[in-house]
């Protein structure tokens, strides 16, 4: 599980063009240039030179541990007394995740130390999941280490000018050596906890992890996702024994609670007296909204400002938003170790590009001056419903599925459609199962409410067990009802008490007539349910409470200044122009084409035009190759097919109807884009089943048969992922991809890692595909065995169609494909 990638993605892009755009050039040369083994390498194109140390430290509970650290000191070259940052990795990672981080900071004028925490990369030593014994110490030796560097500001001897960051564990790290070092003068934790006992074992009741429900699916990937030939790899033996203890109880020991309290800045918040920036993910059910507001009011008491952040990713995927929160971190900094003017509060930022259903422009962002914490300003909503009766089946069997870690991110969109987090999956996903939940709605709304924090209704509950509650953006007229978030607040009850349940915190806007649903459901794939069967009779006993915040200021699309000097009549169609923004679509119609692409075009925020004005069709029967040189817009243009971004302008049709995120059509769609990715500690065959299921659709249109005999991994299948060689996950990648036997079928360099012969049989394969009536789209960079594989080819160069139609005919009489693309692209170059 490398959990850092979230914080590599929202980072790792350039952006601020303003500040880097002199080192934007050599970014891809900087990348290259870092000397992992030993020595000093310089980058004069950037200015930022790295070195490579390896760092002895002692810690444990005795000091009686020597552990060495993996460690790299970036500064820029020519410049002196400049502040730090320390930046940590996620989980499961190691100091090569955040190398490019660490440059950008670089660039921008910070001396950056990045290290593999003990129990990672190349560091020595067991993982101790950031405790005070450990980690903290080992963090504390860096800042004396930072301190002796030449060119390091200092606020006083041995006192270095110092910023800490990181995601989920670096994040962690950060708040909990600015808790046990004074030294440490500014942080900006991202996606990371308060309480790691409240994140594994929550209640959403208030009773406490001791009363709470084991978060099974993520604590397995938590203890056993980098496992090798130990259950629990690299941890501590007595974090595996306690790991294990847990996980066959399903409950929390004491000693377990403990000892995840003493690694949570929970435990040492009113210690921590330092600028503070939390940026957590609405897109994340690991670590929910509620981690960094307790982070945030715990610092506030403290008298230090704090300012918060809610994006749309998180470790379930979503929309990372590079750009924004890169801008944000590096104005923090700035303000808190340059002197920079500072700017704090909350802010909101929301998915942005055009609404699928309005093809209205949605707001990006939404600020105000002060933290309102999750229960601002409440609006009470009756709800309707009766008490009902719901089952847990034996087992906990078949179980509903509000978020599935690592789905979100899985290279294969399988036969629901799209890549990205749950809730863009195709089709009517199955969150529910029948008989296993109770619903409550409030009447439809006469004005849109825009809930920003965590709702809460009381409940009377009879029956023993957990429950999981869960709020649903109803459409008029009884139409599609879908997650506001996909995440479930668990809880704990006994005894036919009245119970208050607090929701997920999120932030959300629900539309005029549309209605608020409550779902109580009795099972969860995430988490640990009971294996006997039981019943439970649930009804409300109070109206739904909506934090709303009003205060919350919006920065909506300008009018240009010339809409004012027309007349009121040309004032009246200038607005509706300017704000409706497009035309309105044309109407859906079934058609027996499966792909249509007109004038799609997409500029990222950095003004590089990746895709412009491309068209081009698909026909029945056909294998389409997508060629392209690197940067030729390919990657965008089929992450837009599977309804993951927007385009500027163009659309694209399946089957006559538009994607958008979520469209139905997209069930139609089978994809494998960027790699595949599973779940670590499931086996191949149980990955494949867990991804079916989560499509709602029967078992027997599984063709998983079908699926296997493509996979053609033998016993293989029975084992975990984590033990497969890139080509065995390759394979099972499009194995996915192909469930459902879906009409249309996206691949992305699908021989990546596969041997000759299995090269050969996947040819085979996808012509058969596409003989029986189907349609295959390849991305790839084989154009020997594209030639062999595809029927017709599109050639991309600069965003643009430089070629399109069969391969014969661009290849012409007696022409390998390659010669002909090379003709091709260096005729647009």
């Amino acid at each position: 599980m490398r959990v850092g990638g979230a914080f590599r993605a929202w980072w790792g892009r350039t952006g601020r063009a303003a500040r880097w755009a002199a080192a934007g050039a050599a970014i891809a040369l900087a990348a290259g240039c870092a000397a992992w083994g030993v020595g000093v390498t310089g980058d004069r194109a950037s200015r930022v030179r790295a070195s490579d140390q390896r760092i002895a430290v002692v810690d444990g509970p005795r000091d009686d541990q020597r552990v060495t650290l993996d460690t790299t000191f970036y500064r820029p070259a020519g410049r002196a007394d400049v502040p730090a940052i320390m930046l940590g990795h996620g989980f499961g990672g190691s100091k090569r995740d955040v190398a490019d981080e660490a440059r950008r900071l670089a660039r921008a004028g910070y001396a950056v130390l990045t290290w593999s925490a003990r129990g990672f990369g190349r560091s020595t030593g067991e993982i101790a999941l950031n405790s005070p014994d450990y980690e903290v110490k080992d963090a504390r030796q860096l800042i004396d280490w930072l301190a002796r560097r030449p060119g390091v500001r200092l606020d006083g001897p041995g006192d270095p000018r110092l910023g800490m960051a990181g995601g989920s564990y670096g994040g962690a790290i950060a708040l909990m050596t600015a808790a046990y070092d004074r030294r440490v003068d500014a942080i900006a934790p991202m996606i990371t906890w308060h309480s790691l006992a409240d994140a594994l074992f929550p209640n959403s009741a208030g009773a406490g992890p001791s009363d709470g429900v084991f978060k099974k699916l993520w604590a397995g990937l938590f203890f056993t996702g980098s496992a090798g030939r130990t259950a629990c790899g690299r941890f501590l033996p007595s974090l595996c024994e306690m790991y294990q203890e847990v996980a066959e109880k399903g409950r929390p020991t004491a000693t377990a609670i403990e000892t995840l309290r003493r690694s949570s800045p929970s435990s040492v918040a009113d210690r921590i007296r330092v600028p503070t920036l939390l940026v957590q993910g609405q897109a994340d059910s690991l670590f929910p909204l509620d981690h960094a507001d307790a982070n945030a009011r715990a610092i506030a008491r403290n008298g230090a400002p704090v300012s918060v952040v809610w994006f749309q990713g998180g470790h379930d995927g979503g929309d990372p938003e590079t750009e924004r929160i890169e801008g944000l971190v590096l104005d923090f900094f700035d303000a808190r170790l340059k002197g920079a003017s500072a700017s704090g509060g909350f802010t909101v930022t929301r998915s942005g590009g055009i609404d699928s259903s309005t093809r209205r422009v949605v707001v990006d962002e939404a600020t105000t001056r002060t933290y309102p914490g999750l229960s601002r300003d409440p609006v009470q909503m009756p709800l309707s419903g009766r008490e009902q009766t719901i089952y847990n089946p034996p087992g906990g069997s078949p179980a509903s599925i509000s978020a599935v870690p690592g789905l979100g991110s899985l290279g294969a969109g399988g036969a629901s459609g799209s890549l990205g987090a749950l809730g863009s999956l195709g089709g009517g996903f199955p969150a529910e199962r029948p008989g296993q939940f109770a619903v409550f709605d409030t009447r439809p709304l006469e004005e849109p409410v825009q809930l920003t924090g965590a709702a809460s209704v009381r409940l009377r509950v009879d029956g023993d067990g957990p429950l999981f509650a869960k709020l649903y953006d109803v459409a008029p007229g009884g139409g599609t009802a879908t997650l506001a978030r996909r995440l479930a607040a668990p809880f704990r009850v006994s005894g036919g008490r009245d119970v208050t349940v607090t929701l997920p915190a999120m932030d959300h806007r629900f539309d005029r007539g549309h209605r608020l649903r409550l779902v109580i459901a009795t099972t969860d794939l995430g988490f640990a349910t009971p294996a006997e069967p039981s019943t439970y009779k649930v009804r409300t006993v109070s109206p739904l409470t909506v934090p709303t915040v009003p205060s919350l200021a919006t920065a909506p699309t300008p009018v240009p200044a010339w809409v004012w000097a027309l007349p009121l009549a040309g004032v009246a169609l200038a607005l509706l122009i300017v704000l409706s923004g497009r035309r309105r679509p044309a109407p859906e119609q079934d058609s027996d084409v499966p792909l249509e692409i007109t004038g799609l075009t997409k500029a990222y925020k950095n003004g590089h035009l990746a895709v412009a004005d491309l068209s081009f069709r698909v026909e029945k029967g056909q294998v389409l190759g997508l060629l392209g040189p690197n940067g030729a817009g390919k990657t965008t243009t089929l992450r837009m097919l599977m309804g993951l971004i927007h385009p500027d302008s163009g659309e694209m049709r399946i089957f006559g109807h538009r994607v958008y995120p979520g469209a139905p059509v997209l069930s139609r769609l089978g994809s494998f884009v960027e790699g595949p990715g599973f779940l670590p500690h499931l086996s191949g065959r149980d990955n494949l089943d867990l991804y079916w299921r989560a499509t709602g659709r029967p078992l027997d249109e599984a063709h998983l048969d079908e699926a296997l005999q493509i996979a053609d991994l033998g016993s293989a299948l029975d084992r975990p992922v984590r033990t497969y060689s890139q080509g065995m996950r390759q394979r099972l990648a499009i194995a996915q991809a192909m469930l459902g036997l879906p009409d249309l079928l996206v691949l992305d360099e699908p021989t990546n890692g596969l041997d000759p012969p299995q090269i050969r049989e996947m040819r085979g394969v996808l012509v058969r595909y596409a003989e029986a009536g189907r349609t295959v789209i390849v991305s790839s960079h084989l154009l020997a065995e594209v030639e062999q594989t595809c029927t017709h080819a599109v050639v991309m160069a600069g965003g643009r169609r430089v070629a399109a139609g069969p391969v014969t005919e661009i290849t012409g009489s007696g022409r390998r494909l390659e010669d002909a693309f090379l003709e091709i692209i260096g005729e647009t170059s």
